[in-house]
């Protein structure tokens, strides 16, 4: 099976699985096709799988991440400030690490609307159909919502990264309180703590609450460096923290910190 031929496969037999949208035509142009694939992940319940979606699926989405081009963390420079931080700006689906951090939603799912420019539906979307079923097995196992501040573990499944981090980030609607900023702190030592727990030696954060939960950028990196340079003076066995950013006036802000 060619690269096309396996998106077209999965397209199909997502259409097939639902009586929505069964029977719609498969635009011809590769592009809508591949948005089409990706919409009909997002929407997709937690429902059991079939092992032959799962293999093309798992095969499509590491031929596709490794056509953007895998970035391992540990060949990244250290920062000024600190030998053990580093700041990286792009794709976190394409980043090679222990382990990647998942900005959350409290119900812990991913994103459900189809193609959202935010960091959870773009894991999901990269790490597959797996994703979603792990994380509704913990939620199920639990019986309530992600609480704010904590944070939970899978495995990365597709994508380059061993395992994701779930955390479920403060929102900020009106002014900042000092609630938000310790549930913050907190959502960082969280997934510092798993990732110790679990043996592992780098992390790469992305930019917990500073979109859709509206936390202010230039409070929130501030206080995402200090939480982690406490926490790994207190725990060395994390080795390595990135902090990834997608958006220039991000990284602007991390530079200035860190550099």
């Amino acid at each position: 099976m060619t690269h096309n031929e396996k998106l077209i496969f999965l397209i199909q037999e997502l259409l097939t699985e639902s009586s929505q949208y069964r029977g719609m035509k498969i635009p011809s142009d590769t592009g809508k096709q591949k948005r089409l694939l990706r919409s009909l992940m997002n929407i997709r319940e937690p429902l059991p799988v079939g092992e032959e979606f799962l293999k093309v699926q798992d095969q499509y989405l590491r031929e596709e991440t490794e056509e953007k081009g895998i970035v391992n963390c540990e060949d990244l420079p250290a920062s000024r400030l600190d030998s053990r931080l580093s700041l990286w700006k792009g794709d976190i689906t394409i980043l090679k690490a222990d382990a990647i951090v998942n900005a959350a939603n409290s119900a812990l799912l991913g994103c459900f609307v189809p193609c959202h420019g935010c960091i959870d539906n773009a894991i999901h979307s990269a790490s597959g159909i797996q994703l979603r079923l792990a994380c509704d097995k913990i939620m199920k196992e639990q019986g309530h919502e992600e609480p704010t501040g904590q944070a939970k573990i899978t495995p990365a499944f597709n994508l380059p990264s061993s395992y994701v981090l779930h955390t479920v980030g403060p929102i900020v609607s009106g002014s900042l309180k000092e609630t938000h900023c310790e549930q913050l702190k907190s959502c960082y030592r969280s997934c510092l703590k798993l990732a110790s727990e679990k043996g592992l030696k780098n992390v790469a954060f992305c930019c917990i609450s500073t979109g859709e939960f509206h936390f202010p950028r230039d409070r929130a990196a501030e206080l995402a460096v200090k939480t982690v340079r406490e926490y790994l003076d207190a725990d060395p066995r994390i080795k390595k923290v990135i902090f990834n950013v997608f958006q220039e006036e991000d990284e602007r802000i991390y530079r200035g910190i860190l550099e």
